[in-house]
C-alpha cells in the first residue's frame, strides 16, 4: 500500500472514530497506533463472539431435542416411549425445494454419533451426507438422540431402537429397490455394525465414515489415543466419572478428549484464528460450535460397556460380545456390502482402527467370499477427522460418489475391494454415464495389501492384552474399596457443580450474559462495530503478530510430540513387561492374547453344501444368466469394477424391463461363483444357455459389448476375454428344454 494510500486509510478510520476517543488517540503514533487499535478493537469482538457463543449454547440447552440440521424434518418415532426406552429419535428429512425425490430408490439412513457432541453433523450444511443423497434422489432419514440418556438405558437398548426404525424404514418404502443405505458416522459406525451382525436382513449397502472397530490398532510413534486406557489404568476411571455424575457421564469429558488430541488448536489455534479474522470468521465459528459445544449425557451402564468392551477391551472385532438375550455378535454375519472410509490425516480412528477388524475376523482372501461378505475401503490422503464427516469437498467428491453408486456397491461379488476416485475429464469414455465431477473403480484388493495398512504386531496386542486384564482387576478393586464411598458422597446437586466446572463446559458460564463484565462488552462491541478501523494489510506489526502466532503453535506442536513420545515409551515399558504380562495372565502359555479369526465346523459345514450346489447348477440358466457370467468373465480380467459399465447395464435393463436390483444381484453371485469355483465348466455351458435363433444370440452379445466397452475400448487380457466370449456367443447352440429363468438380458 502506498504512503498516500495509508494516509487515506487512516483518515478514513478517524472519521469514523468518535472525537477524543482511542481511535484520534492512538492515530499519530502510525503503524503503531493503527495495530494497537485494530487490536483492542479486535479483543473486544473476540470477547463479544465467545458471549454470542455461550448465549447459543444455553438456548441450544433448553430445547427438548438440540441439533445442528440444516434440513426441515419431521418426526417418524420416538424411541423413548418404546417398551425398552432409549434418547433416540427417527425422522424424515424433509427434501429442500427444487429435490425430487425418486420412490423407487432405495431410502439412506444417516446414525450421528453420540460421543459428547449433539445430533446433526451429518447434515450439518447442504454438502453433506444427507444433502448428496437427497440430490441423488433418494429418500432420507436420520436417527438423533436428546441430551439426556433414559433411566436405565443400555446399548442394547438403543440397539433394539434401531432395528424398530429400520424396520419402520423398509415398511415405508415397498416400492424402494434395496434396503436402506445406512451411514453409521464414527461411534455410530460401531453400533450400526452390531445391529447389521444380529438382523443383517433390515440393511442395503453400510457406509461407516471414520469409525472405530478395532481399538487396539494403531503404528508406534503415530496414534498415541489407543494408550489412554492403559494409562488410566483401565476403566476405573470412568467409573469414577460415572459416579462423581451421580449415575451420568458428562459428554464434555469426551469432547476433552478429543481437544488433548491437538493442544496447539485447542489452547491456541482455533481462537487465534477467530481473533485474527474476527470480522469475517465469527459466524463461522459460532456456527461450528454449535455442535461441537452441544455436549450430551450417557449413562454409566452405557460408558462403562462401551470401554469395557470396545476401547478397552477390542472384543467387537472378534466375535466376543454376546447379548443378553444369548446372540453373538459377529460381523461376518452382515451380509449386505460394507463400505469403511478413512483418512491418513485422522488422529483419532486413524486407517488401522477404520480397517483393522479386517484383518482380525479373516485369515484368508477366500474367508471373506467364503462368508458372502463385501468389504470396500477407500483411504483419504489428509483430511482429519471432523473433516470426513464435515467437509464440503469430502461431500462433493467421497460421499456423493459412494451415493449415486450404492447399488453398483450393493451387487459386487463377495471379496475385498478399493474404491479408487479419479476426475472426470471432458473427453474420458463414456462420460455421459458419470455423476459428478469423478469416476469411482472398485479395484480388487487381498488381506495383504490390508496389512499393510493396519501393520498388525503380536507384541502389542500382548501389551494391549495386559491392559483388558489390568483394567478389570483395577474396576474390581475400585468397585468393591471406593466406590460405595463416592456414590455416599455424591447427589445430584455437587454433581451439576461438577459439571459446571468441567473444563468443556466452564468457559460457556464464563462468556456468558449470566456474568454482568459481559453484558459491558455486548455493549461496548457495538460501539467498535460502528467505529471499526481495522489495520493496513501491509502493517509491519501484522506480520510480527503471525510470526509469533507460528511460534506458539509449533512450540505445543513440540510439547505435544515429546509428551507423546513419552506416553508412548512408559506404555511400552509398564505393559511389555514379562513379569507384569505373567502376573495378570498374558503370555507365556503360547496362546494368543485374544479370539483369532476362525471359520467355525458349522460355517464350514454350510460352505461346502453351497459350493456342491453351485457346481451342480453350473450348466443352468437362461439368456440372462449367460450374459451375467459372460460380463463377469470379462470385467474380472480389469483393474476392478467400473461405474460407468454398471451403469450402462443399467440402461440396458431400463430399456428392457429388466429383473429387479435383488434378483440381478443374486444372480450375479451364482456366476461370479460359478466362475471362480469351475472356470471351464462355467465357460463350456454359455452356449448351451443361449437362444438358438443367431440374431438373437448377437442382440445378447451386443449387450455385452456395450457394457464392457462403457469405461472405454478394452485393451490386453479385458479383450482376450471379450473375443473368448464372441466366439462362445458367435457358436452357441441352445440345448432342448432349458430352465426357464427369465426373458431378458439384464
Amino acid at each position: 500500500m502506498s504512503v498516500t494510500a495509508r494516509k487515506n486509510a487512516r483518515s478514513a478510520a478517524s472519521e469514523m472514530g468518535s472525537s477524543g476517543g482511542a481511535n484520534a488517540a492512538l492515530q499519530p503514533w502510525g503503524p503503531l497506533g493503527e495495530y494497537m487499535t485494530d487490536a483492542m478493537q479486535r479483543t473486544v469482538l473476540f470477547w463479544d463472539v465467545l458471549r454470542q457463543r455461550s448465549e447459543q449454547y444455553y438456548a441450544q440447552k433448553e430445547k427438548a431435542v438440540p441439533h445442528v440440521l440444516s434440513f426441515d424434518a419431521e418426526l417418524v418415532l420416538d424411541a423413548r416411549s418404546f417398551a425398552r426406552p432409549a434418547n433416540y429419535l427417527l425422522v424424515r428429512i424433509k427434501p429442500p425445494q427444487g429435490v425430487t425425490i425418486d420412490p423407487a430408490k432405495r431410502p439412506f439412513v444417516v446414525v450421528d454419533p453420540r460421543a459428547g457432541h449433539g445430533p446433526g453433523i451429518g447434515g450439518f450444511k447442504a454438502d453433506s451426507e444427507i444433502g448428496v443423497a437427497l440430490h441423488a434422489g433418494h429418500p432420507c432419514y436420520f436417527v438423533g438422540f436428546t441430551p439426556e440418556p433414559m433411566p436405565g438405558q443400555t446399548i442394547e437398548d438403543i440397539m433394539h431402537a434401531e432395528v424398530a426404525f429400520l424396520e419402520k424404514v423398509v415398511a415405508l418404502h415397498p416400492e424402494a429397490e434395496g434396503k436402506p443405505c445406512v451411514i453409521g458416522n464414527c461411534q455410530a459406525g460401531w453400533a450400526v455394525m452390531m445391529v447389521a451382525a444380529i438382523r443383517p436382513d433390515l440393511f442395503g449397502p453400510i457406509i461407516i465414515p471414520g469409525s472405530p472397530l478395532s481399538y487396539w490398532a494403531g503404528v508406534e510413534g503415530k496414534n498415541p489415543m489407543r494408550y489412554t486406557g492403559g494409562m488410566a489404568g483401565g476403566s476405573w476411571m470412568t467409573a469414577l466419572a460415572s459416579d462423581l455424575g451421580n449415575g451420568t457421564f458428562d459428554g464434555g469429558y469426551l469432547v476433552e478428549n478429543f481437544e488433548n488430541q491437538n493442544p496447539a488448536n485447542t489452547l491456541w489455534s482455533k481462537n487465534y484464528n477467530l481473533w485474527s479474522k474476527v470480522d469475517t470468521e465469527g459466524q463461522r465459528f459460532i456456527e461450528f460450535e454449535k455442535w461441537w459445544g452441544g455436549h450430551v449425557n450417557l449413562n454409566a451402564e452405557e460408558i462403562q460397556w462401551i470401554v469395557d468392551q470396545l476401547f478397552v477391551g477390542n472384543r467387537l472385532a472378534t466375535a466376543e460380545i454376546v447379548t443378553s438375550a444369548g446372540e453373538r455378535i459377529d460381523l461376518r454375519n452382515i451380509r449386505s456390502p460394507i463400505i469403511c472410509f478413512c483418512s491418513e490425516g485422522d488422529n483419532i480412528t486413524p486407517p488401522q482402527q477404520a480397517l483393522g477388524w479386517i484383518v482380525d475376523l479373516y485369515a484368508r482372501d477366500d474367508d471373506i467370499r467364503a462368508c458372502g461378505q463385501t468389504i470396500v475401503y477407500s483411504v483419504h490422503d489428509s483430511i482429519g477427522h471432523l473433516g470426513i464427516f464435515v467437509s464440503g469437498g469430502v461431500a462433493k467428491k467421497e460421499h456423493q460418489e459412494f451415493a449415486s453408486n450404492v447399488d453398483l456397491i450393493d451387487v459386487l461379488p463377495p471379496g475385498l475391494y478399493e474404491a479408487v476416485l479419479t476426475k472426470k475429464t471432458a473427453d474420458a469414455p463414456g462420460a455421459d454415464l458419470v455423476e459428478g465431477d469423478w469416476i469411482v473403480r472398485f479395484e480388487p484388493r487381498t488381506l495383504d495389501d490390508v496389512r499393510a495398512i493396519v501393520q498388525p504386531d503380536p507384541e502389542m496386542e500382548r501389551r494391549f492384552a495386559a491392559v483388558r486384564r489390568v483394567s478389570e482387576i483395577n474396576l474390581g478393586l475400585y468397585r468393591t474399596l471406593m466406590q460405595p464411598l463416592v456414590k455416599a458422597s455424591i447427589n445430584e446437586h455437587n454433581a451439576d457443580w461438577l459439571r459446571k466446572l468441567n473444563h468443556a463446559e466452564l468457559p460457556y458460564e464464563i462468556f456468558s450474559d449470566r456474568n454482568p463484565l459481559m453484558q459491558q462488552v455486548a455493549r461496548l462491541a457495538e460501539q467498535v462495530r460502528e467505529q471499526r478501523a481495522p489495520a493496513a494489510p501491509d502493517n509491519p506489526l501484522l506480520a510480527w503478530q503471525a510470526m509469533v502466532s507460528d511460534g506458539i503453535v509449533a512450540a505445543l506442536d513440540g510439547w505435544r510430540e515429546l509428551q507423546e513420545k513419552n506416553v508412548e515409551q512408559l506404555f511400552l515399558a509398564i505393559y511389555g513387561s514379562p513379569l507384569l504380562q505373567a502376573l495378570v495372565g498374558v503370555g507365556g502359555s503360547g496362546e494368543p492374547p485374544r479370539r483369532g479369526p476362525a471359520l467355525e465346523p458349522e460355517r464350514l459345514a454350510f460352505i461346502e453344501q453351497r459350493i456342491a450346489e453351485l457346481k451342480a447348477r453350473i450348466a443352468e440358466g437362461g439368456p440372462r444368466e449367460a450374459v451375467i457370467r459372460a460380463l463377469v468373465f470379462v470385467g474380472m480380467a480389469g483393474p476392478g469394477v467400473d461405474e460407468r459399465a454398471f451403469n450402462e447395464l443399467r440402461r440396458i435393463r431400463a430399456e428392457n424391463k429388466g429383473m429387479p436390483l435383488q434378483a440381478f444381484k443374486t444372480v450375479l453371485r451364482e456366476q461370479y461363483f460359478s466362475l471362480l469355483l469351475d472356470r471351464e465348466g462355467a465357460l463350456a455351458a454359455i452356449p448351451k444357455m443361449l437362444p438358438a435363433d443367431a440374431a438373437a444370440r448377437a442382440r445378447l452379445l451386443e449387450t455385452v459389448r456395450r457394457a464392457a466397452q462403457a469405461a472405454g475400448k478394452p485393451s490386453g487380457e479385458k479383450a482376450q476375454r471379450l473375443a473368448q466370449v464372441e466366439k462362445l456367443f458367435a457358436g452357441g447352440t441352445r440345448a432342448a428344454a432349458p430352465p426357464k429363468r427369465g426373458r431378458t438380458a439384464a
